[in-house]
């Protein structure tokens, strides 16, 4: 058996800046410590960061006035930024920057008065957080192609939209041709509102997928991009799985199998990966790992004072 890694695969930038931001202030002011949803969507990584005394909340009830706390990388609505003031908590915006972009783009989008279609999952955290920034009057938030079905604008309404950045440009196409189709003045993003960490963990999952006859996919139920990477490989005829750690491996699936294929979400610890390896390698006959260079290596954001 052979087992090649997706050249691009872990975490993105935006998540590796999320996790240093929580650890450094663990680090500076202890425990206790507030986070506004998953920091990331990764129960190991959550885990972790709960054994270290930190406490997740979906709402700021919970958080007791001049606390700290922290802004997960799906980011908030304006709406829970003020609340925070409010309570005098003292929060840390780990807000993804290309999310980040999205709300600013969106919030233009508002203060000009065009409306504002927004392509994404209702219930996630990034597209709720970037509801806040569009008004109730703009806004139309369209989750597949027959949503835009429903729009009642008129067609030659000039129209903006955004999207939730762990979807990619493959994931939209169909969404955003028919959304054109219907309005033909619709502005376009621009390029820096594209988030490069979801396409190109696609695209390293359809290079896969010309080598391998199983492809596992390292990655948490909840994370949106993990699970488009394991449709990505069975939109190519592939078989996939979606696991959150080694010890759910079916090593049964592998019977028979000559090539292997792993990958992992943008907010999966490189650990895990190395634990499927390792477990793959003990209980079957691996003549060879193959693994590339990542392409993001030398991608890095800044981070907000701690």
């Amino acid at each position: 058996m052979e087992i090649y890694l997706a050249h691009t695969q872990g975490f993105c930038a935006g998540v590796s800046r999320a996790i240093t931001i929580v650890d450094q202030a663990l680090k500076k002011y202890g425990p206790p410590l507030f986070v506004y949803h998953e920091i990331v969507h990764n129960k190991s990584v959550v885990s972790d960061f709960k054994s270290k005394g930190v406490t997740f909340v979906d709402t700021l009830e919970g958080v007791p006035q001049g606390a700290r706390l922290i802004f997960s990388a799906h980011g908030v609505s304006p709406s829970v930024i003020k609340e925070a003031q409010k309570k005098n908590i003292q929060f840390i915006d780990a807000t993804c920057p290309l999310v980040g972009r999205i709300h600013r783009r969106a919030e233009e989008f508002s203060k000009k008065g065009t409306h504002v279609v927004l392509i994404g999952h209702r219930k996630h955290e990034e597209v709720v957080g970037t509801q806040g920034y569009v008004a109730n009057d703009l806004l139309h938030v369209v989750e597949k192609e027959k949503d835009i079905e429903s729009l009642s604008l008129p067609t030659d309404t000039p129209v903006g939209f955004v999207t939730q950045t762990t979807l990619s440009k493959d994931d939209t196409q169909s969404i955003v041709e028919a959304l054109h189709k219907k309005y033909p003045a619709l502005i376009m993003p621009v390029a820096s509102d594209i988030c490069y960490a979801t396409q190109n963990r696609q695209d390293a999952v359809k290079e896969l997928c010309k080598a391998c006859d199983i492809i596992i996919i390292c990655g948490s139920p909840n994370s949106s991009n993990s699970q488009r990477l394991r449709e990505t490989a069975q939109k190519h005829n592939v078989e996939s799985i979606l696991i959150d750690k080694a010890d759910e491996l079916n090593i049964a699936l592998l019977d028979h199998v000559r090539r292997v294929g792993i990958s992992s979400g943008a907010s999966v610890p490189e650990y895990i990966v190395a634990g499927v390896i390792e477990k793959i390698t003990r209980c079957c006959q691996v003549s060879k790992v193959h693994r590339s260079e990542s392409p993001e290596k030398e991608l890095t954001f800044s981070l907000p004072k701690i």
